[in-house]
């Protein structure tokens, strides 16, 4: 019989529920642990690991071209991590778009290894876009804002 750590469940659904994702699955011991949200309704499933997933199926590129770290203006992720626009749960972001700021101005936090690093603006000017949604994972040297 599969022992299910009720513990570890209630932990990622909080985790879910916290940063605003849809899914979350874990793997530890050949054991595979998926806690899923639709809508009000948490879905739980525990199955054991597969040795292979099937690939994704390609999607397409999106219509609208989506600035990179390396466009003009655009101010790039120094590293891994949660993205945050806010100091704080409700309080106001940051900036948004037509923010004029400062160069050093923070932008927006990123969470990595449990420390809330502040991203500053590299130089003054105003937020055309904001890239990034509140609790959204990015990669080193993801475009975060753009600053014109």
């Amino acid at each position: 019989m599969l022992n299910i750590d009720k513990a570890l469940i209630r932990e990622l659904a909080e985790l879910l529920k916290d940063v605003g994702l849809t899914e979350i699955e874990v793997e530890s011991g050949g054991h595979r642990i998926r806690v899923a949200c639709q809508g009000t309704q948490t879905f739980m499933q525990a199955a054991p690991a597969l040795t292979a997933a099937p690939a994704p199926a390609a999607i397409p590129a999106p219509a609208v071209e989506i600035p990179s770290a390396k466009s003009a203006g655009a101010v790039p992720s120094p590293m891994v991590g949660t993205v945050y626009l806010s100091p704080q749960p409700g309080a106001a972001q940051f900036v948004t778009v037509g923010t004029r700021v400062v160069e050093g101005q923070s932008l927006l936090i990123i969470e990595a290894m449990k420390t809330m690093n502040p991203i500053p603006a590299p130089r003054a000017g105003i937020v055309s876009a904001i890239l990034v949604r509140d609790g959204q994972p990015v990669e080193f040297g993801e475009a975060l804002v753009v600053i014109e």
